[in-house]
């Protein structure tokens, strides 16, 4: 009963992010955090390949994320302005930069909190949608709008308000695309949770690639060229 009584009321926008900020372990916890890094493994599911992953993030838009395997390691970074890759498994040793559409989702990857912490700031436009069904849990649904355009919905947990998906429409090379995270295994980490379980892929596809992260860290000491694009040596 108190499950339906809290799913059925009805929240504000400001409402249910305050209380999503509070659930990470607050607004203060989440300011001191200034960089965290993530190592775990990548399955693609659909050729059962898996991979060793390591993901980092820097204050205030740096990333870096690194797929290994076989003693070859795929590389995309941001330093918050420009993006760039290295793609060995596409058979491209050398770094080329990213086009400003396939830099959209990696900046989405930066954000340390996620959509809905200081939209305001970031330019967004939040909206609450009520709740839907999310795999039997009536999840609140906010909309985000971002600055450049594309959409993020952003499904709360009706008892936690922890994020349980996101569903983000964006636009690449003309097309619409439509990609599904579904987060889980909230772990603390220097007092703010952070989902150790993610499985990511096209919304509707049945073979989502899954992540999962057996160590999180939190202001580890980093060097700034990792995320800039290599000077020539």
């Amino acid at each position: 009963m108190l499950f339906a009584q809290q799913a059925e009321k009805s929240f504000t926008v400001d409402e249910l992010v305050a209380k999503n900020i509070e659930a990470k372990g607050g607004a203060a916890a989440l300011r001191a955090i200034q960089s965290v890094r993530f190592t775990g493994k990548l399955l693609i599911t659909q050729i059962q390949l898996e991979l060793a992953l390591v993901q980092i993030k820097k204050r205030p838009g740096e990333v870096r994320n690194e797929a290994s395997i076989q003693g070859m390691t795929q590389v995309q970074a941001s330093d918050g302005k420009e993006g760039w890759q290295i793609s060995p498994f596409r058979g491209r040793r050398d770094p080329e930069k990213m086009s400003a559409d396939d830099l959209k989702s990696l900046s989405e990857d930066a954000e340390i909190g996620g959509p809905l912490v200081d939209w305001k700031a970031k330019g967004s436009k939040v909206e609450y949608l009520g709740t839907e069904d999310v795999d039997g849990t009536a999840a609140h649904k906010l909309k985000v709008t971002r600055k450049n355009g594309d959409v993020s919905f952003v499904y709360l947990d009706p008892d936690a308000f922890l994020e349980i998906r996101v569903l983000t429409q964006r636009v690449e090379h003309g097309a619409q695309i439509e990609e599904e995270k579904d987060l889980g295994d909230y772990e603390k980490v220097n007092g703010v949770y952070f989902p150790l379980s993610i499985e990511t892929g096209a919304k509707g596809d049945q073979e989502k690639a899954k992540i999962t992260f057996d160590k999180a860290e939190a202001n580890v000491p980093l060097d700034e060229a990792m995320f800039r694009f290599p000077a020539k040596s």
